[in-house]
């Protein structure tokens, strides 16, 4: 693997095939700032590049596991506050193309989260506000404390949920979304779980079973299981043509390293090599 990008706002740390990225500006209320943002962006981009996803390779030359898990969380009492109160001052007095540039460094960062190779967790304790909800949906897998409170809070400040729009709109769905961008307040962990904002609510935020879980998974599958989503979200041609389509994907995975490995593992009844020894 290439050095990993330095930061001072972002704590990274590897372990194996998992990388465990942690917001780290908790007298802030890790509350995203250029820097945070721009630290992450390359952070996502660094691990995306060093994925199996991306390499189609379990190691590197030298022996390092290429990465297949993705977690996210935050230090101190809240996940993220959203956007840092310096940020949305100077938002105010910016020109148009200001403005633009940052939501164009926004849009990198969730795209970047949302379109991950890896398999993405979220550990969340206390508020994610607009961004920190925006980071929520962007993520595969989410875990939340009971007394999490999540919000789309932008409405409250006079404007919308606009760049991390896309990302909640296909975690929740239409109407939640649209409830959600209009109240602009906290929604707590049993109506975040009702509506599909997160997977799961457990104060000991353990989420071993599903990194175990992920690493039993041929890791490519995981990767191409996005874009396989993708594919069915943008589809715009009949149902004749989607399921020619389908089958291509199917063909082109059967036929792929992995998946000629996953069928003869199984059928010689033996662990297939990217699955971690026990």
């Amino acid at each position: 693997m290439i050095n990993q990008p330095e930061t001072s706002l972002i704590q990274l740390e590897i372990e194996g095939s998992v990388a465990h990225i942690i917001l780290a500006r908790p007298d802030k209320y890790n509350a995203l700032n250029v820097q945070m943002i721009t630290e992450l962006i390359e952070i996502f981009s660094w691990t995306a590049q060093n994925s199996v996803g991306v390499t189609g390779k379990l190691v590197a030359d030298d022996g390092t596991p290429f990465l297949r898990v993705l977690t996210l969380s935050g230090q101190g009492k809240h996940f993220c506050a959203g956007a840092d109160i310096n940020m949305m001052r100077d938002a105010g007095a910016n020109t148009p193309e200001e403005n633009r540039t940052d939501s164009e460094r926004l849009d990198s960062l969730f795209n970047g989260l949302w379109s991950h190779p890896c398999f993405t967790i979220g550990m969340i304790q206390g508020v994610a506000l607009g961004g920190g909800a925006g980071l929520i949906a962007c993520l595969d897998h989410v875990s939340c404390k009971s007394d999490a409170k999540i919000a789309l809070s932008e409405g409250k400040l006079g404007i919308l949920p606009a760049v991390i729009g896309p990302y909640v709109y296909r975690r929740v769905g239409s109407a939640n979304f649209r409830r959600h961008a209009m109240l602009a307040g906290r929604m707590d962990a049993t109506e975040a779980l009702r509506i599909g904002m997160v997977d799961a609510v457990d104060n000991t935020l353990d989420i071993s079973k599903v990194i175990t879980e992920v690493l039993s998974t041929g890791p490519s599958a995981v990767t191409a299981a996005k874009e396989l989503t993708l594919g069915f979200d943008r589809w715009g041609s009949d149902d004749e043509s989607l399921r020619l389509w389908t089958l291509d994907f199917t063909s082109r995975m059967r036929g792929s390293d992995e998946g000629q490995e996953g069928l003869t593992s199984f059928l010689e009844k033996r662990s297939a090599n990217w699955k971690p020894e026990e």
